[in-house]
């Protein structure tokens, strides 16, 4: 590894309303897709007020691609149509595969603290929009965390550092998702695969993402980079803590509405049509 990734943009949370009257802030949506491609959409629902997200998400359908839900405080109650009951705590992840089809509801619960978590959307090609629908929930104990004698924490939910695979395997993107803490006055590097999309989105504390850059980036900020070298993280005066998410681009025709995604209008229509006949969930 000879090249570090240059920060290409850096992107602020947005405040949004989604489900049934959940506040919480968009990092990024449907409006440059190709940008951050096979990633659609990423949603940071984190509040100390349960007022902004009890309200959740009620049933509604999912098409063609997989929603990635992960929480660090609180709770959320899930439930879907291939017959799934359960809630994910702290430290724990959904992977749901909408694939040809899934209905679902994510309700969260008032637990007394926080809410802290993140959905991510992940876009699946078209020769697999319409596979079967799959649902994997990894409970906390179940992600490898790597230390460091350096004082890095990094929690391994899909790929691998230093050798060690996070548990959540087979994904049609082959991304990474990493959760790192990084302690004052440190380095942080990783490599990536040339040609994958790369983001880190802060979740607390501030760093430099780039080697040229002079000041850092703080919360609700995202940082996309370039596609091809190692990315270099450099923390100050403070520790910092980050998701780190890359996955392989598509590069496929994208007709999206709502909780839907496919390639074209007709499947889009289509889709939707199933939904009000009946017929979604084959």
């Amino acid at each position: 590894m000879t090249k570090t990734r240059t920060v290409t943009r850096i992107i602020i949370a947005k405040p949004t309303m989604e489900g049934a009257g959940v506040k919480l802030n968009r990092v990024f949506g449907n409006s440059e897709t190709a940008l951050t491609d096979p990633f659609l959409l990423l949603d940071d629902f984190s509040s100390a007020n349960p007022a902004d997200f009890i309200a959740g998400f009620p049933w509604h359908p999912h098409r063609g691609i997989e929603t990635i839900t992960y929480v660090l405080s609180g709770e959320v109650r899930h439930e879907d149509s291939l017959g799934n009951k359960s809630s994910i705590g702290a430290g724990d992840v959904q992977w749901m595969t909408a694939g040809s089809g899934i209905i679902h509801q994510e309700m969260p619960v008032d637990t007394g603290g926080p809410m802290l978590g993140f959905q991510l959307w992940a876009n699946l090609p078209a020769s697999y929009k319409m596979m079967k629908p799959r649902y994997q929930e990894i409970k906390a104990d179940r992600i490898p965390v790597v230390k460091t004698s350096e004082g890095y924490e990094i929690r391994i939910i899909c790929g691998a550092v230093e050798g060690v695979r996070g548990p959540v395997e087979d994904i049609i993107a082959a991304p990474e998702y990493l959760d790192v803490t990084m302690p004052a006055s440190a380095a942080f590097i990783h490599g990536i695969a040339s040609g994958n999309t790369a983001f880190a989105y802060v979740i607390s504390g501030s760093a430099r993402f780039d080697s040229s850059a002079r000041k850092s980036i703080g919360m609700q900020r995202l940082a996309l980079f370039d596609d091809d070298g190692f990315v270099r993280v450099q923390t100050d005066g403070g520790p910092a803590r980050f998701l780190l998410i890359c996955g392989k681009p598509i590069r496929e025709p994208i007709a999206w509405y709502g909780p839907i995604v496919m390639n074209t209008e007709e499947e889009l229509r289509t889709a939707f049509r199933e939904y009000e006949e009946g017929s979604f969930i084959k």
